[in-house]
């Protein structure tokens, strides 16, 4: 009989020829990995380095490695802010608008396209709404204003046209997080479709048949059909979402707001650019930053865990 650890080396050994089968035979696809594998090393996981300045009083003349050590000093300092109940609450509220509002659209425009035959018709409305996503923020936040222009926008003519007044939505508080969830929807609902159009190709035909069979219309094989089948898919993507929560895009919120609608246009992503970036407060910004990548590495650990004891599917 053979000794245990003769055993395990055995098995070592094993496991090492069996990996290097698979990636021999499946080597294309690795290959095609390889760039996005590269990208994230440099890009993710070597500034993570980086993060150690939020524990400095960080000079960019003397370096990362020898500038004093301070410990949690920004992170008091920014818990004690008399602006952190403001950021938080904007940041939640404007991802929690694009949650409810933002989510279900590109399922529900993923519906409506499976519902249409084949033809010039779906594919190129399918092609009109992929179009904002490939727009850059600039073009896009550059739309919005004109269209919302209290003096010559469309929006704001219509409702002049109906004997409405005029409204100067970017500079009313009370309009920011609407408009910014519908741009948002927008620009990405069509882009959206893509994995949920490709979640519903994966249905079995015979579902629908045994359904139509039941008596089910369309209604009732979208409901008792379509989303159960493409469950799987809507929890991973929401758990990806539910993770992003408090990561609110800084670019196209600096695009459209000032210091009239800061009260409920500034989140913890502009505030690290203000503070960060133009005040040069490098270490500032970078607690800041961490301590909303711990609160959306929770957030997704929560939302998991939850997934994992109401369903089948999960994250791990």
């Amino acid at each position: 009989m053979k000794s245990s650890p003769d055993r395990g080396i055995k098995n070592r050994s094993l496991t090492l020829k069996i990996a290097r089968q698979r990636i021999f035979k499946y080597r294309n696809l690795y290959f095609l990995f390889f760039p996005v594998l590269v990208w994230y090393i440099l890009f993710c996981y070597v500034p993570m380095y980086g993060i150690i300045i939020a524990f400095k009083n960080y000079n960019a003349f003397t370096g990362i490695k020898d500038s004093p050590w301070v410990g949690f000093k920004y992170f008091i300092e920014f818990f004690r802010s008399m602006f952190f109940w403001r950021l938080l609450k904007n940041t939640f509220l404007i991802s929690l608008y694009g949650l409810v509002f933002g989510f279900p659209a590109p399922i529900l425009l993923a519906l409506l396209f499976n519902e249409l035959k084949d033809g010039l018709f779906k594919r190129a409305s399918q092609t009109i709404s992929y179009l904002p996503h490939f727009i850059s923020t600039v073009i896009i936040v550059s739309i919005f204003v004109e269209f919302l222009s209290p003096t010559r926008g469309l929006v704001n003519n219509i409702i002049a046209a109906l004997g409405g007044e005029r409204i100067y939505f970017l500079g009313d508080p009370k309009y920011f997080r609407p408009v910014y969830t519908i741009m948002n929807i927008w620009a990405g609902v069509g882009w959206g479709t893509i994995i949920y159009l490709a979640a519903l190709m994966g249905v079995n035909p015979e579902l629908y048949e045994a359904a139509t069979i039941d008596g089910c219309g369309h209604l009732g094989k979208v409901w008792h059909v379509t989303l159960p089948s493409i469950a799987g898919t809507i929890i991973i993507m929401l758990i990806f979402r539910v993770g992003s929560l408090l990561s609110v895009g800084a670019e196209s919120i600096i695009l459209m707001y000032n210091p009239t609608i800061y009260e409920t246009a500034d989140v913890i992503s502009t505030y690290v650019y203000r503070r960060g970036l133009v005040e040069a407060q490098y270490s500032f910004g970078a607690a800041v930053g961490l301590f909303n990548g711990i609160i959306g590495m929770i957030f997704i650990i929560t939302t998991n865990s939850l997934a994992k004891r109401f369903s089948e599917t999960s994250l791990w």
